[in-house]
């Protein structure tokens, strides 16, 4: 069985294809699934270097969100369920031919969803659920910022935010960028600048902001916000984390909330449920439909990653799996 494995945390160049073991025989309440396909977040990409948060021990398989069919079943899992297509979750290990994981990692697969669209489908709109819904709650009629909204995040956030009702400006650094997110429903866009975001145009005009770039936009994008409004700090694709003003946060009566989806739904499973069966519910009547910008097959993997790390990247990037 063939899987892409990091022994060593030294970016794209520690990235290798290798044979390994099949994965163990399901134990109860597992499944063993062929992969089908394998979204690309930029966790995954901080992970190959040691730069996020979470570092899982080495040697390491990437991969946190794909869609596969099941091909074994442990004691007490239903037989039923060999053949079918779900989905599937987990912090890394899902870049491989075949993986055996619990069955609570699976779900299934909303209907209108392709495969590939399946594979980058969950993180960004489990991050942008739980982001607009459950911490900055979000109300119909008002006015969403949304940062870096050509990329994967960005553009799940846009679309989430037109289905509950608000009004959306995306704000990218590429025409192309733009296009996608007019695509996912923007109801208005601005071109900005990645080192120096101009957002004067929009000073006080806006109730909640979604940033997965922070760097040089935290400051513009702050002064964007009228009296309550929300700041969610998604992430930090622009760069490090930069130092806030917490008097802007005094002077205009705002709040800056921090957004970690998969921990939010480790510390309530309760909220981490509702949040997956929300976004399931939505995607199935159309209305999250990820902008897949990029596929390569399994063998390629490492162009997607490179793709992902040159900024250039137009929504996710999904890795096929070839059955050569």
């Amino acid at each position: 069985m063939r899987a892409w494995v990091v022994d060593r945390l030294e970016g794209l160049g520690a990235l290798e294809l290798r044979d390994l073991p099949e994965p163990p025989a399901p134990a109860a309440g597992e499944a063993t699934v062929e992969v089908s396909a394998v979204g690309l977040n930029h966790p995954d990409l901080l992970m190959l270097s040691g730069g996020y948060q979470f570092r899982p021990a080495l040697p390491f398989t990437p991969g946190m969100e794909g869609v596969g069919r099941i091909l074994a079943v442990g004691e007490g899992v239903s037989p039923e369920l060999l053949g079918h297509r779900l989905l599937l979750g987990g912090r890394t290990g899902l870049l491989a031919e075949r993986v055996t994981m619990p069955l609570a990692a699976l779900r299934e697969v909303p209907e209108a969803l392709s495969d590939s669209e399946a594979a980058g489908f969950t993180t960004g709109a489990l991050t942008a659920w739980i982001g607009l819904v459950a911490r900055g709650r979000i109300t119909a009629g008002e006015h969403l910022l949304v940062l870096g909204a050509g990329g994967g995040m960005g553009l799940a956030a846009v679309s989430l935010g037109k289905a509950l009702g608000a009004r959306v400006t995306a704000v990218a650094s590429d025409p192309a960028k733009l296009e996608a997110a007019r695509h996912a429903g923007a109801d208005s866009c601005l071109l900005a600048d990645r080192a120096a975001p101009d957002l004067s145009s929009l000073k006080g005009a806006c109730d909640l902001v979604f940033d997965p770039v922070g760097g040089a936009h935290v400051r513009p994008a702050l002064k964007t916000l009228r009296w309550g409004g929300r700041y969610l700090v998604i992430g930090f694709v622009g760069g490090v984390p930069v130092a806030v003003p917490t008097n802007l946060a005094l002077l205009q009566g705002i709040e800056i909330i921090g957004v970690r989806a998969g921990e939010a739904g480790r510390q309530d499973p309760q909220l981490g449920r509702r949040a997956l069966s929300e976004i399931d519910r939505i995607a199935a009547s159309g209305g999250l439909r990820p902008i897949i910008g990029l596929e390569v097959p399994f063998g390629r993997a490492r162009d997607a990653f490179a793709a992902m790390q040159a900024g250039s990247l137009v929504g996710k990037a999904v890795i096929a799996m070839d059955r050569d």
